[in-house]
């Protein structure tokens, strides 16, 4: 299926000088909304405010379609004194509208069928400009000679072959606690909804189709690492380089930091004790959540990549049964390794990991000893942690998202099923308890990464309600989407680049951007964290303003900034955890244009499946062969498609062809007003307008058409 983007008609209402005069506004998924879905706008208040009516409007035309007093109101909330929440889920039209509410006025927004469209695809932008070895963004390569081995009792200094995989965020430290679960997740998002993802890079991440679809071309790199990590029974490495990385911004292929063997890094290896090489140590009691997750991600990889890759499966199904035996050797966590800095990945739990390991090699195996295994790990914590404590430390409770409970409910007995949907609701209901007190519904906590929770949070919703039917929870699923497109209080999608055109972090803390001006679109930011953590971390700073000072508070801070490497980082695993959502959204909601052909993100050519021949007209400065044209469509009983400026719209001369056509039932729609040249002839991805204008004067058209 073809994926492209569709420019949203967006408009920035107001200037960053009204913004900081303006004290209420209202929210919305700049995504947009499909037309049978939970539509919800919010509107924060700074001000004494009431609002107890709203209305939806045309972009175009400005017309009111829709009115409604379905408004709730919540009492204050992180920079808000007050906030209501406007459901028009009753309105179902597609076109681009805005909300109106008394003198406020939101950002315009679609409602299509389509908004999904590509959205999972485009979050591999991110996961292919994070790749370690050859970059396909950079085309160039990186970290070639990684690296040599620490922490083994007889291998210590021996180099090892583990180039590959991804950088684990805006520095270069590479982990498989992350690894493998992006890994998993993106196997897991491939196997439940194939159909999202397309065809248009190859293995290498460069463009052009290679048959495969590119999700599984980028987790066919992480296994590649993943295997180069684990050579043998027993030998499994967890990481590569530490904190001392962190020696400021430079690019990948420009990495000469020293770790005292010229241009190698440590590769550490998994021993099962706490580990470090100078101050701070880490907390490991075992090897069991590092091995079990190489278990999971061989087990599926070798599942859904068996007709591409036949030997390389069958050599890492060999290792996923290994990997799981190994993790049962030496119960307990493989946390990361820190150096410098008392910042590593504290994980605390492997049940989870165990669980999932074994439900998906029972998935592959079809062995009731191994499913029996599962719903025994399972029922040690029936809901991920955090979900419940609302707190955590850093990745304390990891993954983010038990979905070995979502295999053991799709693979147990009637009792087993109904067991393990219990287990993930109780970490929805939590959630939701916490969050249906304040108007964005949130009831995730804003710890570092707090958006990767949002994505967690989200998948387990959808998984809930696909294994259960139970309504319960779409509100708050959809309020959770929608906060990540830009209901939230800082007004701002959560993911560089996406939706286009919309407000996007533009400044994250990448050394790509932040220094030589490259987008990492697709990445999904760490989020908003709260303020105490915020104002305690080390090595924080605003470099270039803070655009959303109005809406920072005692709760929580989001800088659009570099120097916030704790808001504004995006993160490999996060980005690669958001796949299966989005890909979710778009297999209920598929793209209508099947078998359209696209340009630069608009429709050239109709389904050429279809035995269809759609004819068009267009009209600008001359009128000559209407009448004729009226004629022999009359004579042959065909209806046709005409498009005229407003211009061709205004001229006396016109309007018996027009008034015709009409009659005939032939559609009339709008060409442009003035028909404005939107772009040099020989320069295409130019503009010669603003998006002010393009809008003003396609609103200046459909004012001649009414």
């Amino acid at each position: 299926m073809v994926k492209y983007f569709h420019l949203a008609l967006t408009v920035f209402l107001a200037s960053i000088g009204s913004l900081f005069s303006q004290q209420s506004w209202i929210r919305i998924n700049q995504l947009g909304y499909t037309p049978q879905s939970i539509k919800v706008a919010v509107v924060g208040c700074q001000e004494d405010r009431e609002v107890t009516s709203f209305e939806v409007v045309d972009l175009l035309t400005e017309a009111t379609v829709f009115r409604s007093k379905q408004v709730t109101t919540f009492p204050a909330y992180a920079c808000f004194n007050k906030i209501f929440r406007l459901n028009f889920s009753g309105f179902e039209e597609e076109g681009t509208f805005y909300i109106r509410a008394g003198a406020l006025q939101s950002p315009p927004f679609r409602i299509a069928q389509d908004i999904y469209d590509g959205a999972a695809d485009f979050l591999l932008n991110y996961m292919r400009q994070q790749r370690c070895g050859y970059n396909p963004y950079l085309r160039d390569s990186c970290h070639t000679q990684d690296g040599f081995i620490v922490d083994h009792p007889e291998l210590e200094g021996q180099h090892i072959d583990v180039t590959g995989g991804w950088h684990d965020a805006s520095d270069y430290l590479q982990y498989v606690t992350t690894s493998a679960n992006a890994t998993y997740q993106m196997l897991f998002a491939y196997q439940q909804n194939p159909q999202a993802f397309g065809d248009y890079y190859d293995a290498a991440g460069l463009p052009g189709p290679n048959g495969i679809p590119d999700i599984l071309d980028e987790a066919k790199w992480g296994l590649d690492w993943l295997d180069k990590m684990n050579p043998s029974y027993g030998m499994l490495f967890n990481q590569i380089a530490d904190d001392r990385d962190h020696l400021g911004f430079r690019l990948p292929t420009l990495d000469s930091v020293d770790y005292g063997k010229g241009l190698e890094r440590p590769v550490y290896f998994v021993t099962g004790q706490p580990q470090g090489l100078a101050k701070y140590k880490n907390r490991t009691t075992g090897v069991s959540s590092t091995a079990a997750k190489y278990a999971s991600a061989f087990a599926l990889g070798a599942e859904l990549l068996k007709d591409h890759y036949p030997q390389f499966c069958e050599r890492i199904f060999a290792k996923a049964l290994e990997t799981y035996a190994f993790a049962k050797t030496d119960l307990g966590v493989c946390q990361t390794a820190s150096n410098r800095a008392p910042y590593f990945y504290e994980e605390d739990n492997y049940i989870d990991d165990m669980e999932l390991a074994a439900a998906q090699l029972f998935r592959h195996s079809n062995d009731p000893a191994l499913l029996k295994e599962a719903i025994y790990w399972g029922q040690l914590e029936p809901a991920t942690p955090w979900m419940i404590t609302d707190t955590a430390r850093h990745y304390q409770w990891y993954p983010f998202v038990n979905l070995g409970h979502y295999l053991v409910a799709q693979s147990a007995d009637s009792l087993g099923r109904a067991q393990f949907i219990s287990f993930l609701k109780q970490g929805l209901e939590a959630i939701y308890q916490r969050g249906k007190a304040n108007g964005f519904l949130r009831g995730v906590p804003y710890i570092w990464c707090s958006n990767n929770l949002v994505a967690a949070a989200l998948t387990q919703a959808r998984l809930y309600h696909q294994l259960s039917g139970d309504g319960r929870y779409l509100e708050m699923e959809a309020a959770l989407r929608d906060w990540l497109f830009g209901c939230n209080p800082w007004g701002t999608s959560m993911i560089v680049g996406f939706p286009e055109g919309a407000d996007t972090p533009v400044d994250p803390h990448s050394a790509f951007t932040a220094v030589y001006g490259y987008p990492i679109d697709g990445g999904l930011a760490d989020g908003p964290i709260y303020t105490s953590t915020f104002n305690r971390l080390i090595g924080l700073k605003i470099v270039n303003g803070d655009e959303y000072a109005p809406f920072q508070s005692d709760l929580c801070v989001y800088h659009d900034d570099w120097g916030d490497y704790s808001t504004n980082e995006p993160t490999m695993d996060g980005t690669a955890s958001l796949t299966f959502y989005l890909s979710a959204m778009e297999e209920e909601w598929p793209n209508t244009y099947t078998g359209f052909t696209f340009y630069e993100g608009a429709i050239i050519r109709a389904d050429t499946t279809a035995k269809t021949i759609h004819l068009v007209f267009t009209g600008g400065e001359y009128n000559d062969g209407g009448k004729y044209i009226r004629q022999v469509l009359n004579e042959q009983r065909v209806p046709a498609h005409f498009f005229f400026t407003g211009d061709f719209y205004r001229q006396p001369d016109n309007q018996s062809l027009i008034r015709g056509l009409k009659a005939d039932g032939h559609y009339l729609g709008a060409h442009s007003d003035q028909h404005l040249l939107y772009a040099p002839w020989d320069n295409r991805d130019s503009l010669l307008i603003s998006k002010e204008q393009f809008i003003e004067d396609l609103r200046a058209n459909y004012r001649e058409m009414a």
